[in-house]
């Protein structure tokens, strides 16, 4: 299949311009960019603002990348994950890319996943670069019916300079930690859909923003991707000294990412780091799969415990009679009580109800009568 237009304004002079841009950022610079950070998704103006309805999170590191009959090389894994609802159903998506210290992105691919039941719909475009180019291979999964694929290539001509997502994330890290930039950045860029387009970054200047009840300087980035058909994709992101998020929005979006955990802020307004595979949020009763797991599960423990009861008859009358002696003496301290009774018990088969034997009640602790005592 033939590739999508490219963007009009996407010119030889644009990937000159690009290039060189790229060509002055050091590996040094770079690296104070690998960190991961955790956002809370809120709805946009809903008070009250600081209630969660997802999360989103990102983590740069080095990794090893093999491409089929080449050597290990190093790279920049990117990853992003967010979780959260569109139009009230449950939705996430997720971000792999790795990414050469130069910006250059050998693979990246991202996966969409709306849960409407009874028919999910999961989207993945999954973009590989080889010797010849860059291949774009695209998968629609509705419900039950057969994935829908597509695939187009583009060639290495056309990638002089080209950002996708992955890599653009790190630039903008890059940007945040020098707070500055030229005037007109605009670089040849991939989009979500692996469509070739633009994408601008312009400075909004210094402001003050709140991080939970504290307030700190942030530097705003404007980012917009701009396709050959239709309106661009636009971004605002507040940034932290340190290159760390503090707001990131999608204009037009219904919800926002936000940093809401000042206490990462220390004395100093330096953020402290944060682990790097933090704890996500498990939502398995809106999983099928997790959720018919656990119905399996219970229906199991249940049979199971119901055969344990019927093989041990003993233990419904042991239970019987620690509830009665409770019943009866009414002490205060009921696990002391408890502890008491059971180191009394008689050996195992001779439950008090049947043996005829003298029940062995603990005596009440001196200074704690029963209860219903006078």
């Amino acid at each position: 299949m033939e590739p999508p237009p490219e963007s009009p304004q996407d010119t030889p002079s644009m990937a000159d311009t690009a290039a060189e841009f790229l060509s002055l950022i050091g590996l040094k610079e770079l690296e104070w960019c690998l960190f991961a950070e955790t956002l809370a998704v809120v709805a946009v103006g809903a008070p009250p603002r600081d209630k969660a309805e997802g999360q989103w999170w990102m983590a740069a590191q080095w990794a090893p990348y093999q491409r089929e009959g080449e050597p290990v090389q190093s790279c920049i894994l990117v990853q992003t994950r967010f979780r959260g609802k569109q139009d009230g159903a449950p939705a996430s998506s997720t971000l792999k890319a790795y990414v050469t210290w130069q910006l250059e992105t050998l693979e990246q691919e991202e996966q969409e996943c709306l849960e409407l039941r009874p028919h999910p719909t999961e989207k993945t475009t999954r973009i590989v670069s080889h010797e010849h180019g860059m291949t774009v291979t695209k998968t629609l999964q509705e419900g039950e019916a057969e994935p829908q694929c597509q695939s187009f290539s583009y060639s290495r001509a056309k990638l002089r300079a080209r950002l996708l997502e992955g890599a653009s994330l790190l630039l903008l890290r890059v940007l945040a930690r020098r707070q500055t930039m030229p005037p007109d950045l605009v670089f040849p860029a991939i989009n979500t859909e692996g469509d070739l387009c633009t994408a601008s970054y312009s400075a909004l200047g210094i402001q003050r923003q709140a991080v939970g009840s504290a307030e700190t300087e942030v530097f705003v980035i404007e980012r917009a991707v701009h396709a050959s058909t239709g309106a661009p994709a636009v971004w605002h992101g507040s940034f932290l000294p340190n290159g760390r998020l503090a707001q990131l929005m999608q204009i037009g979006s219904p919800v926002l990412m936000l940093l809401q955990d000042e206490s990462i802020l220390s004395k100093s307004g330096r953020f402290k780091p944060q682990l790097p595979f933090p704890k996500e949020p498990l939502y398995w009763e809106e999983d099928m799969e997790l959720y018919s797991c656990f119905l399996d599960r219970k229906d199991e423990l249940q049979l199971s415990h119901a055969a344990y009861l019927q093989q041990h008859p003993e233990v419904r009358a042991l239970l019987s009679d620690f509830l009665q002696a409770l019943l009866l003496q009414q002490p205060h301290d009921t696990i002391s009580f408890a502890a008491e009774f059971f180191a009394h018990q008689r050996p195992i088969g001779r439950p008090f109800g049947s043996t005829g034997a003298a029940s062995p009640l603990p005596n009440s602790p001196v200074g704690h009568p029963p209860a219903n005592s006078k």
